[in-house]
């Protein structure tokens, strides 16, 4: 860290409610808190709040992102961490471990790791039986053991749609290990823990996600169900090619993000680009 930069972060510490609003943002951990949570817990109007928290985030020291209508703050740990190796690089003739920092400050940044030895991502959809099952065999195979991938529905079908595991099989995909299931697997004490949870569909309405802990990072794909399309045979097997494309397309983004330099607010922010890419003209193909 510069001398300047550490400058105008010991600067935008140097007042109350900003020091007691980055106490709250690290015990908030990766998930953060909203504005308006954080101008209720320090007790301060939603303006003066906003004041601070650009103070902080204009010293690098957090972060936010617009969720819906709602920004959420959280706190840029890689950041303080260079504050506090610039603090104490000179500790006890250079040797800061000598006090106990090296477990203070470990040698890679908090938001930079995954306990994991691989990423483990969950594709949700209603059914399980089309899109998020194309997803989870995709990631499977183009994560080359990077990514452990995995799908779920909130109303899963008894099995995927058999067209969709012949598509999956023509292209090259092991689709032994396929099945349409409950997204209540994977929120109980012994699932594996989650690094990522996609939504491949529009959550319906009154309809709640399980907890899969505080640190996993969501993202939605909104994509059309295959099973609400009655075309021909000509016009379904386009439609499982385009959505095979679309999934494949932001599988392989999504894989090849710069995950080492990415806080999690960051990705979760690029999580949601990818999100946002072009499916009109696969909703066009469906309404045919």
């Amino acid at each position: 860290m510069e001398l300047c930069s550490a400058i105008e972060a010991m600067g935008a510490l140097a007042q109350e409610n900003r020091l007691v609003a980055l106490r709250l943002l690290v015990a908030a951990g990766a998930t953060g808190l909203s504005a308006g949570t954080l101008a209720d817990r320090l007790q301060l109007p939603a303006s003066t709040a906003s004041f601070h928290l650009s103070a902080l985030e204009r010293a690098g020291l957090i972060q936010s992102t617009r969720q819906g209508r709602q920004i959420v703050y959280a706190v840029r740990l890689a950041a303080l961490r260079e504050l506090i190796v610039f603090l104490t690089e000179t500790c006890c003739e250079g040797q800061p471990e000598l006090c106990g920092f090296s477990t203070v400050v470990p040698a890679i940044p908090e938001d930079h790791l995954f306990l994991s030895p691989a990423f483990n991502v969950l594709f949700l959809c209603t059914r399980n039986s089309a899109r998020s099952i194309m997803a989870e065999a995709i990631l499977q195979q183009v994560g080359r053991g990077r990514f452990n991938a995995y799908s779920a529905g909130a109303d899963p079908a008894a099995g995927p749609m058999p067209e969709v595991l012949e598509k999956l099989r023509v292209l090259g995909h092991d689709v032994s290990g396929l099945q349409s299931k409950s997204w209540e697997r994977f929120a109980g004490p012994d699932a594996p823990r989650m690094d990522f949870v996609i939504a491949l569909c529009d959550t319906p309405e009154s309809q709640v996600c399980p907890e899969f802990g505080d640190r996993v990072i969501t993202g939605a794909w909104p994509l059309p169900d295959p099973a609400k399309f009655g075309g021909n045979k000509a016009e379904r097997t386009v439609m499982l090619n385009e959505l095979y494309s679309s999934l494949r397309r932001r599988i392989e983004i999504f894989t090849n993000l710069p995950f080492a330099t990415l806080d999690r607010m960051a990705l979760k922010s690029r999580l949601d680009e990818i999100g946002a890419g072009p499916t009109a003209a696969l909703a066009r193909s469906l309404e045919r």
